[in-house]
């Protein structure tokens, strides 16, 4: 059931790109108005795109937190701890906390913050900032149903928005965070490919931003399995098996196994696990 969210007041505390990412994303549900929406940073380099949108922006970590209910902690996981510890004062039962910090566990996020406080976890990746993104959360011990309802609502035009047990966020992590630069490689090689075979780079570099685009809606509104679709690409003796044939042989599908696993270990070692 969608929740009114008219009078809901979101507050961010860190202005970089997956903080303007998901604020877009929730501005563009139309149900939060930007004067609900007060964003900090120590600096102007990063406020001036939210002051853009018309969201209130200020320096101070503490206005943010008594001015509105759901706080979104966008900061670099180190500077966690003295975030928190700035603001614990201020965080009252009524809040509800949500970390977007890689590595940082919801045991640790609770064991900074007051007693009881409701926490949830939440790992987004970079096409948030255009509304095509790929977002995980898991909830902490006193969040419930409706906390995880409203940040679903909150995040519904930032893309696919899906929750599961704290121990997927670390796998979303090397499959989604990080996965989306192993498509950009991917499209930077393929690019590279058809300017070794004549194609002008600019035009290489906008086909293979298209046909990634592509597939990747294919792949998600058709709900096929990827092997499916892959063969139906595939005619005997045709172009397309002659080019998978060349990347079995240079490891790709082994490639990107062990980039996903080397991704998910360094996230466990980011958290202490």
């Amino acid at each position: 059931m969608e929740q009114d969210l008219g009078e809901i007041k979101v507050g961010f505390i860190g202005a970089g790109k997956m903080a303007h990412g998901i604020a877009q994303g929730i501005l563009l549900s139309g149900k939060v108005c930007p004067g609900n929406v007060m964003v900090s940073a120590p600096s102007l380099n990063n406020l001036g795109k939210f002051k853009d949108c018309g969201v209130r922006t200020t320096h101070c970590n503490t206005e943010v937190v008594r001015v509105t209910r759901v706080l979104f902690l966008a900061v670099k996981p180190h500077i966690i701890p003295s975030v928190l510890q700035e603001v614990s004062a201020v965080i009252t039962p009524q809040h509800i906390i949500i970390s977007v910090a890689a590595g940082v566990t919801v045991a640790t996020l609770e064991r900074l913050l007051p007693t009881g406080s409701m926490v949830l976890r939440l790992m987004p990746n970079l096409p948030c900032v255009v509304q095509e993104g790929a977002l995980l959360f898991c909830r902490g011990t006193r969040a419930g149903p409706g906390e995880a309802g409203l940040l679903r609502e909150l995040l519904a035009s930032c893309g696919l928005v899906e929750e599961g047990p704290e121990a997927f966020i670390d796998i979303h992590t090397g499959l989604s965070g990080s996965g989306v630069a192993y498509v950009y490689m991917l499209a930077e090689a393929m690019a590279e490919g058809a300017v070794k075979m004549g194609m002008p780079s600019t035009l290489a570099n906008r086909i293979a931003a298209q046909t990634v685009l592509g597939a990747g809606r294919l792949l998600r509104d058709s709900g096929q399995h990827p092997a499916q679709l892959r063969a139906d690409v595939c005619t005997p003796g045709g172009t397309t098996i002659f080019g998978l044939h060349a990347l079995e042989r240079g490891g790709l599908r082994a490639a990107a196994m062990g980039a996903v696993e080397a991704a998910t270990e360094r996230a466990r070692e980011l958290g202490g696990k």
